[in-house]
């Protein structure tokens, strides 16, 4: 049920936007919900509705209507996760394949964050964290991913995404031998509503990914990878279109196999606070046999 609540804003709180005051009052409820009850003028500030970017003074009153017992889809869930490096600021994980990193309408629970909800709160007295995601990972692909554990730091991270400040680099087992030692590709990429899937599109947003090879075997080809833009399914579509898709991408013609030959391997981005370059590598074991005496290098 809705309760009416009331908050006067600290004098820590000074200059911060509505969005993050509430997320820090209300650290239970979701970011979505919060965001919902703003965009429909359930959260007034001295009388008046603000947008949740509003920046507000010490002593501002803030009036919301909301339901504090709402139960948040980030369930905590004790669930293993390979974690890379732990800061105050973010975690990096290297997230398994098959897992998902969010909720969504069909999976509740067994994501990313409903692990990382449980891990980073495990301490008493710590307060409560809430991940947030600052990019994402399909579900069949593995390797690293940064979360981020406040407010501030979400959005300072997001920031170098958006900028395309943040190098990032993935391996793919290919497909065949690929003649090129590097090269780019930039297909465009988009949405066919029809058949409810993204490929390769005359229209489409421009898509740029360069490649390297690392090692060349008789019948596929490991490759670097870097999406410079960052589309839906921008690297399996790449490959595919050029004649080498991602070994266990069946749905673009690769080769079936146990799993999607695709690994976040490296990142680079600057640290949240201290703008400290931070630079992360995670190797892949894809489960082929060892190499035959034909595999070429």
């Amino acid at each position: 049920m809705d309760r009416r609540i009331e908050i006067q804003v600290r004098a820590d709180e000074n200059k911060k936007r509505l969005e993050d005051v509430l997320l820090d009052r209300f650290r239970a409820l979701s970011k979505l919900y919060l965001r919902k009850l703003v965009k429909h003028g359930k959260c007034e500030v001295n009388g008046r509705l603000e947008n949740r970017g509003y920046r507000l003074r010490e002593n501002d009153f803030i009036e919301i209507h909301l339901n504090p017992d709402r139960q948040n889809s980030m369930v905590p869930e004790d669930l293993h996760l390979d974690v890379v490096h732990d800061d105050p600021e973010f975690v990096i994980i290297n997230k398994p394949v098959g897992m998902l990193v969010h909720p969504s309408h069909r999976d509740k629970s067994g994501t990313v964050l409903n692990a990382l909800a449980f891990l980073l709160n495990q301490t008493s007295g710590a307060g409560h964290i809430r991940p947030g995601l600052v990019h994402r990972l399909d579900r069949e692909t593995s390797g690293l991913l940064v979360i981020s554990k406040n407010t501030r730091s979400h959005r300072r991270l997001a920031i170098q995404f958006e900028r395309r400040l943040v190098e990032k680099k993935y391996l793919a087992m290919v497909d065949g031998s690929m003649a090129a030692d590097a090269g780019v590709v930039d297909h465009r990429i988009g949405r066919f509503a029809t058949e409810k899937r993204w490929d390769v599109k005359v229209d489409g947003r421009f898509a740029e990914t360069r490649f390297r090879v690392v090692k060349r075997y008789a019948s596929r080809t490991l490759l670097e990878l870097e999406p410079i833009t960052g589309r839906t399914n921008q690297l399996r579509i790449h490959c595919a279109a050029i004649g080498h898709p991602i070994i266990g991408d069946a749905t673009r013609g690769g080769s079936a196999f146990p799993r999607l030959c695709l690994h976040a391997e490296k990142l680079f981005f600057r640290h949240p606070s201290t703008w400290e370059p931070m630079t992360f590598e995670q190797d892949v074991n894809f489960g082929f046999a060892d190499p035959t005496p034909d595999d070429r290098n």
